[in-house]
């Protein structure tokens, strides 16, 4: 195992999005590259990772963007441009509030205050290739194209690695995409039951002491 691939929202930070100390300990012992994999923007993830301590290696807006640590090249692997559409339709059906819209890329995000599976049948009648996603921190409108398996093989593309060698930990069904191209998943046991199913190991720990508990089965089977 070359490296772990974990997500932010809901796995290292508890319900209320507080930093668990318990991961970052646990981060902090592992020796190996850690990847920090999130829907939030760039430079929320490159702050998490300075304050947390990993390498730097970032996959952000749910795949759309991806940075390393080895050649500080932003890598922007799409654009807004059919979720900015996306938005504008869903707007004329709902009182839509975006997030952080000034950071982002590649996607939109929006506050949690709206149907989603009313707003899901109203882009199924559209010709917009987009997704609706709930990270449960935030609704993301995003590319059909892109997911965190994409960021994930980007930057083992860019490290000369298979997403093979490389382990997630998660929470959400934003992270399905990236626990199938990985070697192994790990799902917190708050995570989301879609994401649950396909994990080769869910923790008994929520949030933090989940992601430690993985952290030190990973210790014990790899390293």
């Amino acid at each position: 195992m070359k490296a772990i691939s974990i997500d932010i929202d809901g796995t290292i930070t508890d319900e209320e999005r507080r930093i668990d100390c318990r991961a970052i300990d646990a981060i902090r012992r592992l020796k190996m590259p850690v990847i920090l994999a999130t829907g939030n923007t760039v430079c929320f993830a490159l702050t998490t990772a300075r304050l947390i301590g990993t390498d730097g290696i970032i996959i952000a807006e749910n795949g759309g963007v991806v940075k390393t640590c080895y050649d500080g090249e932003e890598y922007v692997l799409c654009d807004a441009t059919e979720c900015e559409r996306a938005f504008e339709l869903l707007s004329k059906n709902f009182d839509l509030e975006k997030l952080d819209a000034e950071y982002r890329k590649t996607d939109v995000a929006l506050r949690r205050n709206f149907d989603l599976p009313s707003a899901r049948e109203i882009l199924s009648k559209s010709n917009l290739k987009v997704d609706l996603v709930d990270s449960g921190f935030a609704i993301h409108i995003k590319n059909k194209h892109i997911n965190k398996g994409v960021g994930l093989k980007k930057v083992a593309e860019l490290l000369g690695w298979s997403t093979q060698d490389i382990g997630a930990i998660g929470d959400s069904e934003s992270d399905i995409e990236m626990f199938n191209v990985a070697g192994f998943g790990v799902a917190v046991a708050n995570a989301d039951p879609k994401l649950k199913q396909i994990a080769t190991l869910v923790t008994k720990g929520e949030y933090g002491a989940g992601v430690a508990e993985a952290i030190e089965t990973i210790e014990r089977s790899f390293l």
